[in-house]
C-alpha cells in the first residue's frame, strides 16, 4: 500500500502513517489508520509511529462528520486481528445496525484477583 502497488483510496500519508478507506467496510466511510512500521502487535511499534494516530483520527472524524464513532485495534488472533500489521479502524456508527457491534461480557473477578492484577502492571510500568 505505502509504495502505491495496490490501489487504496488514500485519505492522508504522513512521514509515520497512512490512512485510507476500508474496503471491506462496516459502515460508511470505515477507514483505516496504519502506521508505516512494520509490526504485528502494537507495542512492537515505536511511539514516533504511535503519537500520530489519535491526531489523525480526530482529524478523520472531523472531516467526516460523525458524531458516534469507534476507534478499534486488534492485536492477536484471538483478539480478531485478521492482518498480521497494526492497524487502527475508525468506524462510524450511524445507527444500531451499521457500525461496530459489541458484546460486553465483564469478567468476574474478585477483589483480590483485582489487586494482583493492579500491582503487577504498576510493577512493570
Amino acid at each position: 500500500l505505502f509504495r502505491g502497488k495496490i490501489p487504496s483510496m488514500k485519505l492522508l500519508e504522513t512521514e509515520t502513517i497512512f490512512a485510507l478507506m476500508d474496503i471491506d467496510p462496516l459502515s460508511k466511510g470505515h477507514s483505516l489508520i496504519i502506521p508505516k512500521f512494520h509490526a504485528e502487535f502494537m507495542h512492537q511499534v515505536p511511539d514516533h509511529y504511535l503519537g500520530t494516530i489519535i491526531p489523525t483520527a480526530k482529524r478523520i472524524a472531523l472531516a467526516a462528520g460523525w458524531e458516534q464513532y469507534n476507534i478499534l485495534q486488534n492485536n492477536g488472533k484471538m483478539a480478531h486481528q485478521a492482518v498480521p500489521h497494526v492497524h487502527f479502524h475508525m468506524i462510524p456508527k450511524p445507527n444500531q445496525e451499521q457500525g461496530l457491534s459489541v458484546e460486553w461480557k465483564p469478567a468476574k473477578v474478585n477483589q483480590k484477583e483485582l489487586l494482583a492484577s493492579y500491582e503487577h502492571i504498576l510493577r512493570h510500568l
